[in-house]
C-alpha cells in the first residue's frame, strides 16, 4: 500500500494508505477526507477534489494535463502546485507523497 498525507489548511495531517492505481482523490473519499468534495466522482468536470502538491512530490508528481489545467479555472485559489486529485493515479513512486488541502472547493 502507498502512503499518502492529506495535510488540512489548519495543519492537521491525515495519514492514508491508497491502492496503486487508485486516484488520490479516491483514496481522500474512502477515508473521509475533509475538503476534499468530489463532486463529479472523478470525471475531472468539477474542480472540487483540487488539492496543493508538497514542494517536495511536485516534480515526481508532474503538472496537469491540458484538460486538468482547464477545470483548474474553475477552482478557488490555484498556485503552481494545484492538482486536481482526481488526476492523479497513485503507484508505488508516490509511497509517502503529502498533498495540501485547499480551504475552499469549487
Amino acid at each position: 500500500m502507498t502512503k499518502i498525507t492529506f495535510v488540512q489548511q489548519d495543519g492537521v495531517r491525515i495519514d492514508t494508505e491508497a491502492e496503486n492505481g487508485s486516484t488520490v482523490m479516491e483514496t481522500a473519499i474512502m477515508n473521509g477526507v475533509p475538503g476534499i468534495v468530489a463532486e463529479c466522482g472523478g470525471a475531472c468536470t468539477c474542480a472540487t477534489c483540487h488539492v496543493y502538491v508538497d514542494n517536495d512530490w511536485t516534480e515526481k508528481v508532474g503538472g496537469p494535463s491540458m484538460m486538468e489545467e482547464d477545470m483548474l479555472d474553475f477552482a478557488f485559489d490555484v498556485k503552481e502546485a494545484s492538482r486536481l486529485s482526481c488526476q492523479i493515479k497513485v503507484k508505488d513512486e508516490f509511497d509517502g507523497l503529502v498533498v495540501h488541502v485547499p480551504g475552499r472547493q469549487g
